[in-house]
């Protein structure tokens, strides 16, 4: 199979600030990765020099015990990316696990951070009362230190995040510090690209998962839209077509404002609805060819490129390379300062 023509291997100096994101292959991405992280990741590509992994190796904190699909889920997860507009060519895309720097990395930086540092990381407590005993492994304890490899082992100097990451990264913040402290100034601090991804609830109002049953992904067909819209919570109050209803408690007016209606479309909805002119059924039909619009295009490209696994896998192949193109370079610079 031809090669894809990509740009020339990076150096560990980028000629653009560098930009580092990766996603866990755990499963269908939805429409609401693609409003949100996805979204973002297309539009950096215009101003950043952008490394997207798949990072399987994070995959297996919390699903060690069942690993069967991790390898597939990252292919059906580049297509995803790529049908989103993530370019192979503009932007390194790889699977983390085929740059073994990210493990070694992880664990010189395991050298040095203190235990409570980890202990204190909001989502570990968090994660363990909620998915259960299980995570208690050093893995899972760990992986803010591999999520630290990830960033730096690229020097890339802006991550994007949510708000409610931004303690995961203040963790690498005070990492990097640490080891240049300890070694020279060999890392520099990751800054944060503060996301301001909308907030998309699934059918039933709560976050959206697929594990839920509330999301509609990027592989839907048209006829699941129709299913899945349908079904969708309105305002609880409004029983009858001729209740007035409350658009500020209404799941489907959050996506129309979200999806894309104009204006002059939102105040109409809205004035329908407080009005009780416009029934929840039209407006779910209304916004269901608004969702069917913004997959279709996207739902095509995939299916396309997942008739071409051979295609998905020269992306993540050919991206490794320039990937260690960079890493090698930086894990010998780091290596050095550790007096190894």
């Amino acid at each position: 199979m031809a090669r894809l023509d990509c740009r020339a291997v990076p150096t560990a100096t980028a000629t653009r600030p560098r930009v580092f994101s990766g996603m866990r292959p755990t499963g269908q991405l939805h429409i609401g990765h693609f409003l949100g992280a996805l979204g973002n990741w297309v539009r950096l590509q215009d101003e950043y020099e952008c490394v997207y992994s798949v990072v399987d190796l994070h995959a297996l904190t919390t699903g060690y015990e069942d690993v069967k699909g991790i390898h597939d889920a990252g292919l059906e997860m580049v297509a995803d990316w790529v049908a989103c507009g993530v370019d192979p060519e503009r932007s390194i895309i790889f699977r983390q696990s085929d740059v073994p720097q990210h493990a070694e990395l992880a664990v010189l930086l395991g050298m040095i951070t203190p235990l409570s540092w980890l202990e204190r990381v909001p989502t570990y407590k968090g994660q363990i009362d909620e998915l259960g005993d299980h995570l208690q492994t050093y893995g899972f304890l760990g992986y803010p230190l591999l999520q630290t490899a990830d960033i730096i082992l690229y020097k890339a100097t802006r991550v994007p995040v949510g708000q409610d990451q931004l303690p995961h990264l203040e963790l690498s913040r005070e990492v990097v510090r640490r080891f240049n402290h300890l070694y020279g100034d060999v890392f520099p601090e990751p800054e944060a690209i503060i996301s301001q991804a909308p907030l998309l609830l699934g059918m039933d109002g709560r976050k959206m998962s697929k594990s839920y049953g509330n999301a509609i992904t990027l592989a839907s067909s048209d006829d699941e839209i129709d299913r899945q819209v349908m079904s969708m919570v309105t305002d609880p109050q409004r029983i009858k077509k001729d209740d007035p209803g409350d658009p500020d408690i209404c799941n489907v007016f959050s996506w129309q404002k979200l999806l894309g209606a104009s204006d002059a479309e939102i105040t109409e909805i809205y004035e329908g609805c407080t009005s009780a002119t416009l029934g929840c059924v039209a407006d779910k039909r209304d916004l269901a060819e608004r969702v069917k619009a913004l997959i279709r295009p996207i739902r095509e490209k995939r299916e396309q490129l997942m008739e071409d696994p051979a295609r998905l896998e020269a992306i993540l192949e050919q991206g490794a390379e320039r990937a260690r193109a960079i890493a090698g370079p930086v894990m010998a610079e780091a290596t050095a300062a550790m007096g190894l």
